[in-house]
């Protein structure tokens, strides 16, 4: 990575926040109805991305000298955490049920802070699964907020989820790329929503939807079955 790269991925990311913001304001930020994601209600969903927000706030620069892991590998802890994350969103709704987009508001105002306080630069930071390029762990922020605006836009029976192009793009690119690492093939993205989809297991895999998603980059090779792969979150 590069300083260029964190500029470039604050940015959509800042753009993809922007977006999924203004388009809560339309929202039923209380609805205690089930959400697409098994045992969250909307109003869970909502709380969620107040917990997303203190990611970054609470990093801080690794000593010097410290391997950074992958955004794989950092990926790789959110399953073994979802049980917790699940109990905290919970709580967290409750908490700020008096004025979920206020609090909201605030994390993200802290969060922004926070970034532009890191300056230009790209390093590696502790964050909360351990070292990470800072400019991976905002990566992971893009990928909280297109996955989750997803999740909200079918949960509402949106007819169109507040994604930027950009983000959406550059999610799917991080996604497919953790792939193409682990398996070496060269593959490109056809569909990046439905590629989200499945690589965050809002899809069930199928391989046929899969080959919608993704196609080979070589004319000569097929798409492998990823199904032992995925979901990667």
């Amino acid at each position: 990575m590069s300083d260029a790269d964190l500029a470039r991925n604050s940015e959509i990311v800042r753009e993809q926040w922007r977006t999924l913001r203004a388009w809560l304001d339309d929202v039923d930020v209380h609805d205690e109805r089930p959400s697409v994601l098994d045992g969250w209600t909307v109003a869970e969903l909502v709380a969620h991305l107040t917990r997303c927000h203190r990611v970054i706030p609470g990093a801080v620069d690794a000593p010097d000298g410290t391997s950074a892991q992958s955004l794989a590998e950092y990926l790789g802890g959110y399953i073994a955490d979802a049980a917790l994350v699940a109990e905290g969103t919970r709580e967290q709704a409750v908490e700020i049920a008096a004025d979920p987009l206020g609090a909201i508001d605030a994390a993200a105002a802290t969060a922004w802070v926070s970034l532009d306080a890191f300056g230009p630069t790209d390093r590696v930071v502790l964050a909360k699964r351990g070292p990470i390029l800072l400019s991976d762990l905002v990566t992971t922020r893009a990928i909280e907020f297109v996955v989750h605006a997803d999740d909200l836009a079918r949960s509402v029976g949106a007819a169109k989820p507040p994604i930027t192009r950009e983000s959406l793009e550059h999610v799917a690119q991080a996604l497919l790329d953790i792939v193409v690492t682990r398996g070496g093939w060269s593959l490109e993205v056809v569909q990046p929503l439905l590629w989200v989809r499945l690589a965050a297991g809002r899809q069930a895999y199928d391989v046929d939807r899969l080959a919608e998603a993704i196609r080979a980059t070589y004319t000569s090779d097929s798409v492998p079955d990823l199904g032992t792969h995925l979901p990667l979150l």
